[in-house]
């Protein structure tokens, strides 16, 4: 099956035919007691809300029924909340030191609903030795990767033994290809596209942050990743595009986009509901001639986990130690970006984040509530709350096919990834001053069916690495 058909087969899997068994443990449906019952809640079903009886089983898996049909080892009351898949975040980011870190990272993760983050903005330049290593480790929630080109590129000048570097990951199971141009400019086109091609190869996706995020260029940029996606037939998803592609233009890079896709290729992106980014100072985006990109001085910024507005000092101080720095609010004004693209059927949610330190994090917000902040927004907008939570499962989860088939859908059979919400408080809390901070409006986490996270409270560690076998 194309890539390009993932929305439309990801719907058609979610819209089968529901029924709710006449007993508990129906022929046909699961035989035997449930270790968790969930009751009362709302879960979008065949096309509508309803209030079913959601199980748990033994083994982590899922079992539907009637209201009030089903006994299990625990009944929980979960009235007024809505029981949806666990979040799939593509676009988590703990590559700088994940041993150290991904505890920290997972912790805040798992309190914004995430029951699988996946690092396909970076990732690892070793697959086996990466999922060995960390998979006899305790997780939270399921990690997955994608080849760190970058990484692979700082390790050899031979763009031969830079391919043969990435098919390596690709054999061993990583689930995509990124690169990120703007801060490896130096790439050039053709060997770009060498690496979007061996994913095609494999079947697996091309995650690019463009070369652009300047006014007068972004679009290249944008142009260049079709025109990549045309050439290799790969499946090419944009990071974050509206701060890298579309900060400008939105309107005509998703229109350039949406007649690629109706031109045949297979092309995604994803975006993070906050009105400023940030990153870190020694990058390629804070190079010379900054302030002239961006319409920036040296005190729009503020440091991330203390919120200090910098200098003319403070910034080659704090670029020296490579932290972090935001830009002001509204740099990315939500209503003609964000908003935007959320409209379009391609586009899903990416936190770009993770929290790595405590108890103050130099990391952006969205690291800890950006599903929370997303899934707020979405509805303060009024977008419909089915499809606010596709952005966050369904989308995600195609994008990462047949990798993630077990997940990302509340289904028979399916793998108990599962989130209780509250629709009328959830929301990000975390800010540029205090980014270590847990969500509101998220009741209970289940992962592989184990209860990860209640409100303040971490709880089991079950999590499994998701990659190609």
């Amino acid at each position: 099956m194309k890539r390009r058909k993932f929305l439309q087969a990801g719907s058609a899997v979610a819209t089968l035919p529901f029924w709710f068994p006449a007993a508990s443990h129906a022929a046909g449906g699961w035989q035997g007691p449930l270790a968790v019952v969930l009751r009362g809640g709302r879960s979008y079903l065949e096309g509508r809300w309803q209030t079913p009886d959601v199980g748990i089983t033994g083994e982590g898996k899922i079992h539907l029924g009637a209201p009030g049909s089903m006994t299990g080892a625990e009944i929980v009351d979960v009235s007024g909340k809505v029981v949806a898949p666990g979040f799939i975040d593509v676009l988590a980011d703990n590559a700088a030191n994940p041993e150290r870190t991904y505890r920290i990272f997972e912790k805040y993760k798992v309190s914004d609903g995430v029951t699988t983050a996946l690092q396909m903005h970076g990732g690892t330049p070793d697959c086996a030795a990466y999922y060995l290593k960390f998979g006899n480790m305790p997780h939270y929630i399921n990690f997955g990767l994608s080849t760190f080109v970058m990484r692979i590129r700082l390790r050899t000048s031979s763009l031969t033994e830079r391919q043969r570097q990435v098919e390596k990951t690709l054999e061993e199971g990583i689930l995509g290809v990124s690169h990120s141009l703007e801060y490896q400019p130096n790439t050039s086109y053709e060997e770009v596209l060498s690496y979007a091609r061996l994913a095609k190869k494999y079947q697996r996706p091309f995650f690019l942050h463009l070369r652009y995020s300047s006014e007068q260029d972004e679009l290249k940029g944008v142009d260049e990743a079709i025109r990549i996606a045309r050439e290799s037939g790969a499946h090419v998803h944009i990071d974050h595009l509206h701060s890298t592609g579309g900060t400008y233009h939105m309107a005509e890079a998703l229109n350039r986009i949406r007649t690629a896709n109706a031109s045949g290729l297979s092309m995604t992106c994803c975006v993070y509901p906050y009105s400023y980014w940030a990153t870190y100072l020694s990058s390629a985006r804070y190079g010379e001639g900054w302030q002239q990109r961006y319409n920036l001085t040296y005190s729009d910024l503020r440091l991330v986990g203390t919120g200090e507005r910098l200098t003319k000092e403070s910034f080659a101080r704090y670029k020296g130690m490579s932290k972090l720095a935001a830009v002001p609010e509204g740099t990315l004004p939500l209503d003609k970006t964000v908003d935007l693209a959320l409209r379009e059927e391609f586009c899903m949610i990416g936190s770009d984040g993770g929290i790595e330190y405590e108890p103050n994090a130099n990391s952006h917000p969205r690291g800890a509530g950006c599903f929370s902040t997303a899934i707020r927004h979405m509805l303060d907008i009024g977008m419909p709350l089915e499809k606010a939570l596709e952005k966050v499962t369904l989308l995600p989860r195609n994008l990462v096919m047949p990798a993630m088939k077990d997940r990302g859908i509340l289904a028979e059979g399916q793998v108990a990834d599962i989130v209780v919400l509250d629709p009328v408080v959830i929301k990000g809390k975390a800010s540029v001053e205090n980014p270590n901070q847990f969500s509101d409006g998220i009741s209970r986490v289940y992962v592989n069916g184990k209860l990860a996270y209640t409100p303040g409270k971490l709880g089991s560690a079950a999590g499994v690495g998701i990659r190609y076998r």
